[in-house]
């Protein structure tokens, strides 16, 4: 395992990258970074850990849907684990937005 040093929305992070794996690693940190640049640069999110859930989720979604998983293999694959963890912190970045509108009126439901 070799380490990548990037720069993501101006930070540096040292990541851990497969031997062979340098180019995708680089691509995918130009994705994360041009995604969480075009949120920052539209001035409604300013923490860097909602941008970066906003990023994450956006990516998430413009996914390609992965294959069926067929009869004879029952695990699933590392992509649709990884969807299914998405999915999840999509629904609960969904929840807090919606605990956090009913909660700004300060009245019980």
């Amino acid at each position: 395992m070799k380490q990548l040093e990037v720069q993501i929305m101006g930070q540096s992070y040292l990541l851990g990258c497969p031997e062979q794996g340098d180019v995708r690693m680089l691509d995918a940190v130009s994705r994360v970074d041009m995604a969480m640049c075009k949120i920052r640069d539209a001035g409604k999110v300013r923490a860097r850990d909602r941008i970066a859930v906003l990023a994450a989720l956006n990516l998430a979604f413009n996914m390609p849907e992965p294959p069926a998983t067929a009869p004879d293999r029952p695990l699933p694959t590392p992509l649709a684990c990884a969807r299914e963890l998405l999915q999840h912190a999509r629904l609960t970045a969904l929840l807090q937005r919606l605990d956090a509108v009913l909660d700004s009126d300060g009245k019980p439901l």
